[in-house]
């Protein structure tokens, strides 16, 4: 087997000095975001998301995910909100601590996401999620499945939305890119633009988007899905304060009978035609990453 320790990348070797990382065993992928590695802390085996500077970032439109998102001291808000070279460094720490957060939040409510063990310095070290055989676990868009897996998965995957949207937090790009399937189903991956619900003027469109997304990748295999609303129904739900973890959504919606908004029209259409130049983005993303998923990193416990 293929085991000999990569070169330590510049942006772990803090980690490195301080004790919280052993070895770096490979790189897993490069991003629009962040690259990961797979290392060694002690025994275990996890894994190293290095976010990258704004400067190399591609990730399109980061406005509209950060909207809403405050921090506890003015000053630093008030420095955000200007642009100002503080206020930028300190928005870069906003966007690294955000995916953190949230997977903390996210565990805590009952959604499968991968362990974290803090971010220092740009740099989250979280769980490795493999199959169980030990090997990186595939993405979604990765896996062939049956109609009726499909169906069974779609529903898990509409449940961790629901429970996201209870704690106030929509993933805000959500797709067959952003899932990893284990021997236990479906695990939510890359969270750094998790929207606030509650603040963010673009929530329920980016929640229409994350539900549609997942719909019409599961459609493939069971197209009788093509025909659900669940993000019609989840909103407003969510809208009228009745939105809970455990509620039992139907997948069906009425459309209220009055006279269309054309400005949402307008908005609908955008967001579909932005859409798909995402899709065309992640696929191409796709393609380019380094995945090291054929080695088995898998060591004792």
């Amino acid at each position: 087997m293929y085991n000999v320790p990569m070169k330590i990348p510049k942006r772990i070797q803090p980690l490195v000095d301080d004790g919280l990382v052993d070895e770096v065993k490979s790189q897993l992928m490069s991003g629009k975001e962040a690259s990961v590695y797979v290392v060694r802390c002690g025994e275990t085996i996890r894994c190293a998301k290095v976010y990258k500077e704004i400067s190399q970032r591609s990730f399109k439109k980061a406005t509209a995910y950060r909207e809403g998102r405050k921090v506890r001291n003015s000053r630093r808000d008030r420095a955000m909100e200007k642009g100002s070279g503080f206020g930028r460094d300190q928005q870069e720490k906003v966007w690294q601590s955000a995916e953190v957060d949230a997977l903390y939040k996210l565990a805590a409510a009952g959604v499968r996401v991968p362990e974290p063990y803090g971010c220092f310095d740009g740099v989250l070290l979280m769980e490795l999620v493999t199959d169980d055989e030990g090997y990186v676990a595939p993405r979604l868009n990765d896996v062939v499945i049956s109609p009726e897996q499909a169906v069974q998965d779609h529903q898990v995957m509409m449940g961790y939305v629901v429970k996201m949207l209870c704690v106030g937090l929509i993933h805000g790009d959500l797709s067959e890119f952003n899932v990893l399937v284990d021997e236990s189903g479906p695990v939510i991956i890359d969270l750094p633009q998790a929207v606030d619900a509650a603040a963010n003027n673009n929530a329920e469109w980016m929640l229409t988007r994350d539900v549609n997304n997942i719909r019409d990748y599961y459609a493939q295999f069971a197209p009788e899905l093509l025909s659900t609303e669940y993000a019609k129904e989840m909103w407003a739900l969510y809208e009228k304060g009745e939105l809970k973890p455990d509620s039992k959504l139907t997948g069906e919606f009425k459309e209220d009978e009055t006279a269309a908004d054309l400005d949402s029209i307008i908005q609908e259409i955008e967001s579909a035609r932005a859409e798909e130049l995402n899709r065309r983005e992640r696929l191409k993303e796709a393609t380019e990453g380094v995945d090291d998923s054929k080695f088995n990193w898998a060591e004792p416990q």
